[in-house]
């Protein structure tokens, strides 16, 4: 079968990122408008919602300064990222990451870039077990918003992983993709880490904590199987996983209103809301990797699925996809 890879002898570095025709002119609009936004600082949730930490909040500290320099390059700052376990952690670093990568000039690899590791760095807790073996909401002792709640957050640091290993990973073909395509994939990150520490700041005023029920694995096993091929990281990570995000994040929603947790509801809502664009991210790039390799997008698309065994279940959320840029014809 013909894979939707890159080979970067074989292309050169775009002046700047092509704009594929067929991606809707709606989602061209928001991913161009969340481009240009300047960083984030709202990695607080006050009373009215998201808002930057002051004096009197508690938030996550980067960790302890050392003797060893900060990286000098993008993908040096996502190795280290995957290797910090601390989630929290790791969240003040990929902010701390992506404000240095705007702020100051900072190459995407250097000649002797840190290698990746072959698994992100964990914390002792939540133990990692099989999907099946993921207690229900009864079975955890956590009561539901923040079971939910919990099963997010786990998302959100698998997320941020994510986009820092296709950052590193995929970085020996910066002249094939352009910078744009690294930029993109650490604004993700960023996104994803204050999504994370929303999360992590509503358990703890459930009076939980991450790691307080075990977790799956299925997210990182995708990402794994699809490290050797930037069209098939593309296909099965934004387009297929955070497309089901944005499926599930209005029944999300739904529940915890249900439940009574109208504040956690906010919080899900507006993570929903961010995560289009994130999934915009992934039909821009896959749709640039189609033109450079000759391929029709919804072919490639449905060949990738087929290859890596993906299956496309819904109930879709057909508003979000479209704003998302998502054909309709591809799933």
């Amino acid at each position: 079968m013909l894979r939707c890879g890159l080979d970067p002898l074989r292309l050169t570095r775009p002046t700047k990122p092509p704009s594929p025709p067929s991606i809707r002119s709606l989602s061209f609009t928001a991913l161009h408008s969340w481009r240009s936004t300047p960083i984030n600082p709202n990695r607080f949730w006050g009373p009215k919602g998201p808002q930057p930490p002051t004096t009197t909040t508690t938030t996550p500290s980067l960790p302890p300064p050392t003797t060893t320099p900060l990286p000098s390059s993008l993908s040096d700052w996502a190795s280290l990222i995957l290797s910090t376990a601390d989630p929290l952690s790791k969240s003040s670093l990929t902010h701390l990451a992506f404000s240095s990568y705007l702020h100051h000039p900072l190459p995407i690899s250097t000649t002797t870039p840190s290698p990746p590791p072959h698994r992100p760095a964990r914390p002792q807790s939540p133990s990692l077990v099989s999907h099946k073996e993921v207690p229900s909401p009864k079975e955890s002792k956590l009561p539901l918003n923040a079971y939910l709640l919990h099963n997010l957050a786990h998302v959100e640091l698998n997320a941020i992983d994510l986009a820092w290993d296709t950052v590193v990973r995929f970085a020996p073909m910066r002249e094939a993709l352009g910078d744009g395509f690294f930029e993109d994939f650490a604004r993700v990150a960023d996104d994803e880490s204050r999504h994370f520490t929303w999360c992590s700041q509503r358990l703890a005023e459930l009076g939980f904590k991450y790691g307080d029920m075990p977790a799956h694995d299925l997210l990182w096993r995708e990402c794994e199987r699809s490290s050797g091929d930037v069209g098939a990281r593309l296909a099965v990570i934004p387009l297929v996983q955070e497309a089901r995000g944005l499926d599930a994040g209005p029944r999300l929603v739904q529940k915890l209103i249900g439940f009574g947790d109208h504040r956690t509801s906010n919080i899900v809502a507006k993570i929903a809301e961010e995560e289009v664009a994130h999934v915009a991210v992934g039909v821009f790039w896959f749709m640039s990797v189609c033109q450079k390799m000759g391929r029709v997008p919804c072919v490639a698309f449905r060949d990738l699925l087929e290859e890596f065994n993906v299956e496309l279940k819904g109930p879709f959320n057909y508003a979000a996809r479209d704003e998302a840029g998502i054909p309709r014809d591809w799933y």
